[in-house]
């Protein structure tokens, strides 16, 4: 059977459709996909990602520690709050999963993927036995991600216990609340590509905060506008975008890897300096439709110096267009065609992302 959130009776509540999702049963609308992600565009709308994995490092070595697994550098985190995004590497420099480190109080605390969980945690156990380190899961913590242009305003009323601690945010950063009891923890991130707030919370406690933003007008969302509004955000879906096969090179990731110093033997360093040098062979780009249908993930890309593959695709909502993540022969041209059931159809090479702030980048 699947898992359900501390949220699950306030997904039935507001009509979600569950659907299983890496074993847990969450919303995939509450009755308008499309209209959720336009709700996220234009003013407020949260999403139960309590299915995220939660871990806290802790011990004289962390930091040492976090230095060898992760191929972006902790070491970059220079206050309490800082967030580094980074992927955890297999040898090879294929990518385990890709995630968000924030350094706190205590040390470091780390979410991961759900879909990732029991290999990610095998991994950093068996990288963690060489180290004075300890991993903490904290599955007693729920998660929930309020994201759009009015989230923070909304939050504020929602719980103005957390106003002076949201007002000192910056983007890309995450900080305990001891205004609140229960270990809170809210960060300035999302999956979005709009401002907005992931508050970590007991979950015992999450109801009440969600049913305080409702009142204050924030609107319930699903994974399926959580989906369209990460792909126009230009942002990689782990097991579509990257996964073990896929270094961080050939997924948009290469600003992710930190090569300095040059003496941080991270997990997979020697594979990536040898694609480097060698020159890597794919590259991620955008695709915009310019013919009929819509671009889906799998589907094939003939480009002049060979072929590649779409990773996700999806109509977008905002651009009232089909756009598309794909992974192509780094040699590419800007013009290249999309098998869609046959038919090729022409597509434009675009750099990501497509939207920023519900506006048209590209």
């Amino acid at each position: 059977m699947p898992q359900r959130t501390p949220l699950y009776e306030a997904h039935v509540a507001a009509g979600g459709k569950l659907v299983d999702f890496a074993g847990w049963e969450l919303p995939i609308h509450y009755g308008s996909q499309l209209k959720e992600h336009e709700i996220v565009r234009a003013d407020a709308g949260m999403f139960d990602v309590s299915h995220m994995t939660v871990l806290d490092i802790t011990g004289p070595q962390a930091t040492a520690f976090l230095q060898q697994l992760l191929a972006n550098d902790v070491a970059r985190l220079g206050v309490e709050g800082k967030a580094l995004y980074s992927a955890m590497l297999t040898p090879d420099g294929g990518v385990i999963d890709d995630l968000i480190v924030y350094r706190t109080a205590w040390d470091y605390r780390m979410v991961v993927n759900a879909a990732t969980r029991t290999k990610d945690l095998a991994w950093i156990a068996e990288r963690a036995a060489g180290f004075d380190v300890t991993v903490t899961e904290r599955p007693e913590l729920a998660m929930l991600a309020i994201q759009g242009p009015n989230a923070l305003a909304k939050t504020r009323a929602a719980a103005p216990q957390l106003a002076g601690l949201i007002d000192s945010l910056q983007v890309f950063q995450g900080l305990a609340a001891p205004e609140v009891d229960g270990g809170w923890f809210v960060a300035r991130t999302g999956y979005t590509g709009e401002d907005g707030l992931e508050i970590m919370l007991p979950g015992e406690q999450a109801i009440a905060l969600w049913n305080a933003l409702l009142l204050a007008g924030v609107s319930p969302a699903g994974l399926g506008a959580r989906d369209t509004l990460r792909l126009e955000a230009g942002m990689n879906l782990y097991g579509s975008d990257m996964d073990e096969t896929v270094s961080p090179l050939a997924a948009g990731m290469g600003w992710t890897i930190a090569w300095q110093p040059a003496e941080r033997d991270f997990v997979g360093r020697v594979a990536l300096e040898a694609e480097r040098a060698a020159g890597p062979a794919w590259r991620q780009v955008g695709l915009v439709l310019q013919g009929k249908g819509v671009l889906r993930g799998g589907q094939p890309v003939r480009t002049d110096v060979g072929d590649g593959v779409i990773t996700s695709g999806t109509f977008s909502p905002t651009l009232r267009l089909s756009v598309a993540i794909a992974r192509v022969p780094a040699g590419c041209g800007e013009q290249v065609e999309v098998d869609i059931r046959g038919k090729l159809e022409p597509a434009r090479v675009v750099k990501l992302p497509f939207v920023r702030h519900g506006k048209q980048v590209f």
